[in-house]
């Protein structure tokens, strides 16, 4: 019997110094770990290149970009008279959340012309007709389906500005998807001429 109990004082004994071993004065240090498993992350470095590569010329893993490769931040569009850089580079700097500042500060760079407007009606046909229909009134054949597609000429949404309706189109909102990754900017604006015209029902 005295035997159990010593071993019982023995193992309880054991626990507390272990519990006490494990803690330290420095805030940063854990302590001791038992079994950390998945815990401890191995120091991966992606980048680092561990071997030459035989296909590449020079050994290189990460291939140089294209002979001609121009850089997202200098890339220029050919439309309007201003510098479209800047236009292209205040667009992709108002988040996805922030409509009410394209409403307040895009503006349309493309001229007011029969040409940008026609142009706008071949994008409009092939982005946007199958959900809004042919006049805009969100009768295309996904639209029927899809319900809750706008009638650009009814009153919630004929006085709607250029900013908001490009914002809509790059970034989409409530059941409409974004289209920013499938049309230029200069395209969207010319989308927004013509969807322009659609709301006076034209």
């Amino acid at each position: 019997m005295k035997f159990k109990s010593l071993n019982r004082y023995l193992i309880v004994a054991a626990i507390i110094l272990t519990t006490v071993s494990s803690c330290k004065k420095d805030p940063s240090n854990p302590g001791k770990e038992y079994a950390p498993n998945m815990y401890l992350p191995v120091g991966y470095e992606p980048y680092k290149q561990e071997k030459a590569n035989p296909i590449n010329p020079m050994g290189l893993t990460m291939r140089l970009p294209v002979a001609g490769t121009v850089a997202r931040r200098n890339y220029k569009t050919s439309f309007g008279e201003s510098d479209s850089a800047q236009v292209d580079l205040m667009v992709y700097n108002i988040p996805a959340d922030s409509i009410s500042v394209s409403e307040r500060v895009l503006k349309n760079p493309l001229p007011v012309n029969e040409q940008v407007t026609a142009e706008g009606k071949v994008l409009y046909d092939r982005y946007c007709e199958h959900c809004h229909g042919a006049t805009g009134a969100g009768d295309g054949k996904v639209g029927a389906m899809y319900k809750g597609v706008p009638n650009y000429a009814s009153d919630a949404y004929k006085n709607l500005n250029e900013g908001h309706i490009f914002h809509v189109i790059t970034y989409g909102k409530a059941r409409m998807w974004p289209h920013g990754s499938q049309i230029n900017p200069e395209e969207r604006w010319k989308i927004v001429r013509y969807v322009q015209k659609l709301q006076k029902g034209a």
